[in-house]
């Protein structure tokens, strides 16, 4: 388990996709032990230009990991890596 991977969800109010990514998170986050901070793009235009189209988007730093879908295999992959 990393306990130090600190990830982050982008992604805005209303939508389903976004909702659902978080729930898959939460989820996760006891068997990973990893942080998650989640950002509204709607609040900073910079960040909805860059991810308007994709979200929820979920990132480590400035790697993306997967985004509309969470794809679990994919982030137990990543976790597998540190």
């Amino acid at each position: 388990m990393n306990t130090a991977l600190h990830l982050t969800l982008y992604r805005r109010t209303g939508c389903h996709l976004c909702e659902a990514m978080l729930g898959q998170l939460q989820a996760l986050q006891p068997e990973y032990g990893f942080e998650l901070e989640t950002v509204d793009i709607d609040d900073n235009p910079a960040l909805e230009a860059a991810y308007g189209q994709l979200v929820p988007v979920l990132m480590h730093g400035e790697t993306e990991i997967c985004h509309y879908f969470l794809e679990v295999s994919k982030l137990r992959q990543y976790f597998s890596r540190g």
